[in-house]
């Protein structure tokens, strides 16, 4: 006779876990709205039939997770929106524990950035290509290369776009510092490419972004077998 199938065990969580999703299913839903205020916790937890301090512990995870903050010299805990660098640590955090390598970053980033580019250069404002232009003026480095890539992205004014790539700019940084350095030509290679795609941005071609964006990240691939950082290397132990 074939054994029957074990049950799963109950999972049995705490119960600030559930205050905690209660709150974040009305925020999600917009129920709640960023900039209003949540109840004073000991009425919160009269209407969860719960502790005040299983309600504290509750809202100081949502705060950790940057749906909650308190304003200074107010009690009370207000709504906001949770900022991309914010929401991208944790991907990044979790796609590092799942092992993922150089290689897998760049062909991701393969695949959104040259179309980020594109919209960049339709949807771009006077402001956006200002903000372009200022950082490509800057010299080469770690955190100019980071944030061009960020001003890119933002020029989209598509959140999707924003989030999407914020972990693979990420976890492309720590690379970037070893490229930059052992690479003589890496510096101006990616100065031009940004000269050329600023400049398609500000022409608003969107193909030439494209093919631009494309170009300069298949020399990052280039640029890392120079500089010896193999792309089947596991992002975090550099």
């Amino acid at each position: 006779m074939k054994p029957q199938a074990e049950f799963e065990p109950i999972r049995v969580e705490p119960a600030y876990r559930k205050v905690a999703a209660a709150l974040l299913e009305r925020i999600t839903t917009r129920t709640l709205n960023p900039g209003e205020r949540l109840p004073p916790e000991m009425e919160l937890a009269r209407q969860f039939g719960v502790h005040r301090g299983t309600v504290r512990e509750a809202l100081r995870e949502l705060e950790t997770n940057g749906v909650l903050k308190r304003e200074r010299g107010s009690k009370l805990m207000m709504v906001t929106r949770p900022a991309r660098r914010t929401v991208a640590d944790g991907v990044s955090r979790a796609l590092a524990l799942h092992d993922v390598s150089y290689h897998d970053v760049w062909e991701a980033l393969t695949a959104i950035e040259p179309p980020i580019a594109a919209a960049a250069a339709r949807e771009r404002k006077p402001k956006d290509l200002a903000r372009i232009e200022a950082i490509v003026a800057t010299g080469v480095d770690v955190e100019q290369t980071a944030g061009f890539f960020r001003a890119v992205g933002e020029a989209t004014h598509n959140g999707v776009f924003m989030l999407a790539h914020e972990p693979l700019v990420q976890m492309l940084e720590p690379s970037l510092a070893t490229l930059i350095r052992k690479v003589p030509q890496a510096a101006g290679r990616v100065a031009t490419a940004q000269k050329r795609i600023t400049a398609a941005i500000r022409a608003q071609d969107a193909a030439q972004a494209q093919d631009w964006m494309s170009k300069h990240i298949r020399d990052f691939r280039r640029g890392f077998e120079i500089a010896g950082i193999g792309l089947e290397r596991r992002v975090g132990n550099d």
